[in-house]
């Protein structure tokens, strides 16, 4: 495993980056891990690592790193590569290394000589830590979904709440069936999620300025779409505690033709180790999750509009 050596030349960029949280990076990759057996495509530019994760047409998840979470982001391309890795494979070796007490940062580079991606980590007894990650070459380009929806809207409809709670109530939707409906209602203002199959589950979120259930609220008119459960579910199963602990918040909006957004926000703390790197606020220091789950039926249940 050659460190000191660059890439050979090429149009597919060089990236060498110091990651000190790599829990955090663990976190958000485990949060869109839902199947046993999953590839992600990891796309590189000069703003940060975006992951994504789809399966067919009807869900997708993208994890955002952006280039304020590491110490250092070096990049050098003309073009943005893109490469796949299996997702499984990933998280389990970056779990090899926030084994690591007293860990220095860990050290990304891509591509090797044979396009893999390469990981280094040295701890405080001097030990090095070192792992390559075979790639793929990606056949197809994720779709854009946030187009598709069209969340730039003047009045997205949409709401946030804490993710302990958003959580909670779509593992209690698990036993009615396998089709959820997400109403929204302007008056009374509130959120209804309904499993309807083996038997029938509504769960009510009122919305009040004086509760501290919701962050944000807004909603111009009666909206209401059904999904697949095994999709609503894939957006918070495998949410890490730590993150459901740290609570930023979770946030649904549902687009055009009822795709649903979900976002979720991840903190990534500096290593408590390191008191020699001067950190930018720790407003920057957050990773986004995104997941874009298709509606279970071609037309809404929506009232027409008038």
């Amino acid at each position: 495993m050659n460190w000191d050596g660059d890439a050979e030349p090429g149009d597919v960029g060089r990236l060498r980056c110091l990651l000190d949280n790599v829990q955090g990076l663990v976190d958000a990759l485990t949060s869109v891990r839902w199947k046993k057996q999953q590839d992600a495509l990891c796309e590189i530019s000069e703003h940060g690592m975006v992951f994504t994760v789809e399966e067919w047409s009807c869900l997708q998840a993208r994890v955002y790193f952006r280039k304020e979470l590491f110490r250092t982001y070096d990049y050098q391309a003309q073009v943005r590569p893109r490469f796949g890795v299996s997702l499984n494979l990933l998280v389990d070796c970056l779990n090899t290394f926030t084994s690591s007490t007293g860990s220095t940062a860990l050290e990304l580079r891509y591509p090797g000589f044979d396009m893999q991606l390469m990981l280094k980590l040295v701890d405080a007894n001097n030990i090095c830590h070192s792992a390559e990650i075979r790639t793929l070459i990606p056949d197809t380009i994720p779709r854009d979904f946030s187009a598709d929806g069209n969340f730039d809207g003047q009045s997205p409809t949409c709401f946030a709440v804490k993710s302990s709670s958003l959580k909670e109530a779509i593992d209690d939707l698990e036993w009615p069936g396998s089709s959820i409906q997400i109403k929204m209602c302007p008056d009374p203002p509130q959120v209804v999620f309904k499993g309807e199959g083996h038997g029938d589950l509504q769960i009510v979120f009122p919305y009040s300025v004086h509760a501290d259930l919701f962050i944000a609220f807004q909603c111009e008119r009666e909206v209401s779409y059904r999904y697949k459960y095994k999709h609503l579910r894939a957006t918070t199963a495998n949410i890490p505690s730590s993150i459901l602990k740290d609570n930023r918040g979770s946030k649904l909006t549902i687009g055009e033709g009822g795709l649903l957004k979900v976002q979720h926000l991840i903190s990534v703390r500096q290593n408590p180790m390191d008191h020699n790197h001067n950190y930018q606020t720790q407003g920057v220091r957050v990773s986004y999750i995104e997941f874009y789950v298709m509606p279970d039926e071609d037309e809404p249940d929506s009232p027409p509009s008038s």
